[in-house]
């Protein structure tokens, strides 16, 4: 007798509102993809979000005391930042483009 195959998917079923089956397909046809791809990539990304909102930093007390001070320390200028903060938007009157 054969070994069994160990699956590798595994199927995920849900109920949802027409409305909301019709835009997951808009969407999904939009961007040229099945709607079971759309959906999946849909909920790990927001699974990855989660999961990166929540990650535990660990750190020595020495490393934190350092990464503390580095937050404390005066901010410094960036000069492109400054220029760029400086320029008039380009809805304004006067607005010209950097060269």
């Amino acid at each position: 007798m054969a070994a069994p195959v160990e699956r590798k998917e595994y199927p995920i079923s849900m109920r949802l509102p027409e409305a909301d089956v019709a835009m997951i397909d808009r969407a999904a046809t939009l961007r040229g993809r099945s709607r079971t791809d759309f959906v999946r990539d849909a909920a790990v990304r927001a699974a990855e979000d989660v999961l990166m909102d929540s990650r535990l930093i660990r750190m020595s007390q020495e490393g934190f005391a350092e990464f503390m001070e580095i937050l404390s320390a005066p901010a410094a200028p960036v000069p492109d930042m400054v220029e760029l903060a400086k320029r008039r938007a380009p809805w304004e009157t006067g607005y010209t483009t950097k060269r």
